[in-house]
């Protein structure tokens, strides 16, 4: 899996190292709701059925390198 440097950073929290690889790069595959930001990078969300919270993952332009990963409070589900 590719990362920025902000990321591997980022992993180093508390709040952020329960969060495993496997479910990022499914979240990347396999998410139930996608976006694209203004400065063309690429949110994707997934329920985590264990933690019972959404995963956000925020990919480069490239929909390959994972520049954040984390649990969004406020993500609500597909209808958003």
């Amino acid at each position: 899996m590719k990362s920025t440097q902000y990321f591997l950073k980022t992993r180093e929290k508390p709040d952020r190292r329960r969060i495993k690889i496997k479910w990022i790069e499914d979240t990347i595959k396999n998410p139930i709701h996608t976006e694209v930001q203004s400065d063309g990078r690429v949110r994707k969300w997934k329920k985590i059925e264990e933690e019972e919270k959404f995963l956000r993952v925020v990919l480069l332009e490239d929909e390959e390198t994972v520049h954040n990963a984390f649990f969004d409070r406020d993500f609500k589900g597909e209808e958003q």
